[in-house]
């Protein structure tokens, strides 16, 4: 093999190794963001459970108010378990 012949298969490797990488790149943000999302909202669950909490103990009379909470939170770790299997 000469040397042009050589660096032409390196040159067209790198090419195909850069393109693989930026398909890698993309897919890495979207889980990220994914990540994020589903970081939020388990943030919002806990706070929402807690609360939930408080209003049982605090004001045992307005069972509303805790079922709502409770149920809110119940609601929002649902659609962070199915953003972790979705995606």
């Amino acid at each position: 093999m000469k040397a042009d012949e050589v660096d032409k298969i390196i040159a067209e490797a790198l090419e195909k190794d850069r393109q693989q990488h930026s398909r890698r790149r993309s897919t890495n943000s979207k889980r990220d963001n994914i990540q994020t999302a589903r970081k939020v909202l388990n943030i919002i669950f806990m706070v929402g459970f807690l609360a939930a909490i408080i209003v049982y103990f605090a004001l045992p009379d307005n069972r509303v108010l805790f079922f709502s909470l409770g149920f809110g939170a119940m609601l929002i770790k649902i659609v962070e378990f199915i953003l972790r299997f979705m995606f």
